[in-house]
């Protein structure tokens, strides 16, 4: 389980004098909001940037324990931090926290915040509708999230491909039901 990994990097990094706090979206929130429950391969951080010496310190973790079977180079990541220009107005004020550690400290977005980044993701990359249908959305979020979303990315083909992942999505969730 993820979390139990980051209970072992929080310990790694107390014995090292080190202390991260950060607001971290997609999967490793997912996870240790118990909303999935499958493995996720890294930590999408948004804010703060990753000091160096914590991103030295992720890498020499992981690659002190193998048995993760994690990339060092991407375990702990700022990849997703531009999407904090597009978040919704007042985001920041609305985080919560969700693992609090000796030297790590995790925030993630509000629930319609997150389900929002999961949802631009989905339509993305194609490959994260099961997250979003085990964050439960009701009709009423994904009609919220919907304008956010298609403002998220000014591409020609942008507003039919958010149609059809959400036709398909609420089609799930009507199966589901």
């Amino acid at each position: 389980m993820l979390v139990n990994i980051i209970e072992e990097f929080d310990t790694f990094l107390n014995q090292k004098s080190l202390t991260f706090e950060a607001i971290i979206i997609g999967g490793a929130a997912l996870s240790i909001l118990h909303i999935i429950s499958r493995m996720t391969e890294d930590i999408d951080c948004i804010d703060p940037e990753i000091p160096i010496d914590i991103k030295n310190a992720s890498a020499d973790f992981i690659r002190s324990n193998p048995q993760h079977g994690l990339n060092p180079d991407k375990f702990l990541n700022n990849g997703p931090i531009t999407i904090i220009k597009t978040l919704p107005h007042g985001w920041k004020e609305r985080t919560q926290l969700i693992f609090q550690g000796k030297s790590l400290t995790f925030f993630t977005l509000a629930r319609i915040d997150l389900l929002k980044t999961k949802l631009d993701a989905m339509v993305h990359r194609g490959r994260d509708m099961e997250d979003v249908i085990a964050m439960k959305p009701t009709m009423g979020e994904l009609q919220e999230c919907l304008e956010w979303v298609l403002s998220a990315d000014g591409g020609e083909h942008w507003p039919e491909m958010v149609s059809e992942s959400f036709n398909e999505l609420r089609s799930k969730l009507d199966g589901n039901s």
